[in-house]
Order: C-alpha cells, then sequence, then structure tokens
C-alpha cells in the first residue's frame, strides 16, 4: 500500500474520532486503531491477507451513544471506561480469585479486569486510585469501546 494513503487513512482516523479502521485491498490489510484517550498515538499495521477481499471500513458512533452510562446512584464517582471492543472477565483465569470487589481500594496502576479482544488478554488498569464503588459489567460479557466498567470513588 502507498505510503501517501497510508498517511491519509491514519490521519483521518485521527481527525474523525473513530475507534478502529480497517481496509482489505487485494493481498493487503491495513488496521488502526485509536487507543484509550483523544491524544493518544495511532497505531497502524500492515499485514498481508491470504484471499482478495472488498474494501471495508469500520467506523465507530459517537462515544456518547454507545457507552454504558453508570446508574445515576452511582454516578458519584469516577466512571472507568473499557478501552475497547472486547470480552470482559473480573479474573485472570477461570476459577481464580477476581482482580478486584466492590469496596476494595486500589491505586493508579492496578490491573481491575481482563478485556479479551482477538485472543489477546488486555489487562485494564485503573485510570486513578480510589475505592471501587461498583462494578457494573457481567464476569464474560461483550463490551464496547467506551462502555463503563466500574466506579471508583
Amino acid at each position: 500500500m502507498d505510503l501517501r494513503k497510508l498517511k491519509k487513512l491514519i490521519d483521518l482516523v485521527e481527525e474523525s474520532g473513530i475507534a478502529e479502521l480497517e481496509i482489505t485491498e487485494g493481498e493487503e490489510k491495513v488496521r488502526i486503531s485509536r487507543t484509550g484517550s483523544a491524544h493518544a498515538p495511532v497505531n497502524a499495521t500492515v499485514t498481508p491477507a491470504a484471499a482478495v477481499a472488498t474494501l471495508a471500513a469500520a467506523s465507530a458512533a459517537p462515544a456518547a451513544a454507545a457507552t454504558g452510562e453508570p446508574p445515576a446512584a452511582q454516578a458519584d464517582g469516577h466512571v472507568l471506561k473499557s478501552p475497547m471492543v472486547g470480552t470482559f472477565y473480573r479474573a485472570p483465569s477461570p476459577g481464580a480469585k477476581a482482580f478486584v470487589e466492590v469496596g476494595q481500594t486500589v491505586s493508579e496502576g492496578d490491573t481491575v479486569c481482563i478485556i479479551e479482544a482477538m485472543k489477546l488478554l488486555n489487562e485494564i488498569e485503573a485510570d486513578r486510585a480510589g475505592v471501587i464503588k461498583a462494578i457494573l459489567v457481567e464476569n464474560g460479557q461483550p463490551v464496547e469501546y467506551g462502555h463503563a466498567l466500574m466506579v471508583i470513588g
């Protein structure tokens, strides 16, 4: 794929605010994804595809429409949101002790859950210190980008 075209795609992702863009042209496949924050760098990977596929682009709905906002009674704290689409897990493995429980104190950077995306287990860390006031997602439940996971007070 032409580098100028790749740069334009990266600029498009940065300007539009979409979370991820994946395009397949012939034997080349490009996936550009944005991580957590609005000022985070954009990651781009180019890989050959096994079969010829049509040009496909994925766009995300505005984050406000897709977020799982906590109930009003639990809104008195910081809402930790999912940085990606995947499956939410409270523990590192089936049968293991959960990373955190309601009422537990966490420090910034502590692992609070795992989100499995494309067969990869991504540890999600607390983005601020506090007490876990609520866990808003059930174990094994699918989550979207921006979905509310926990309330940290």
